[in-house]
């Protein structure tokens, strides 16, 4: 058992333990196998599932709310709404900065970037602006 766990570099539970012992001559069941990592001072490294990448506590100041929750502008070119999302690769984690026209709900400005810095950001409002 604690072989396995050393060949997974630490990252297999009690679970996939037991799915890899199944063949083995005596059986191990959950309870078994939870008390025997316990002891053995065995433990599964769990992955973060998602990156954090808000920072709430600035001293900046805070933008004033100039939209106002008004969601349906009268023309285009008066509403622009920003976003990022990122969004998960074979390589890693790939940023999507858009602009997005509240008028005609169409992505008027967008990027993409392997990290998230603020030229990302900038690009998108410059293919905006353009």
């Amino acid at each position: 058992m604690t072989q396995l766990h050393q060949n997974s570099r630490g990252s297999y539970g009690i679970r996939r333990l037991q799915s890899d012992l199944k063949d083995a001559p005596c059986f191990h069941g959950k309870t078994r196998l939870s008390r025997l990592m316990k002891l053995a001072g065995l433990k599964a490294a769990n992955q973060p599932r998602y990156k954090v990448t808000t920072n709430s506590r600035h001293n900046h100041g805070i933008a004033p709310n100039l939209l106002d929750r008004d969601f349906n502008p009268i023309a285009t070119n008066i509403a622009w709404i920003p976003d990022i999302t990122y969004i998960k690769t074979d390589e890693g984690w790939l940023y999507l900065a858009t602009v997005l026209d509240l008028f005609s709900r169409k992505i008027i400005g967008w990027s993409l970037s392997p990290r998230l810095k603020t030229p990302l950001i900038i690009d998108a409002l410059n293919m905006a602006v353009k």
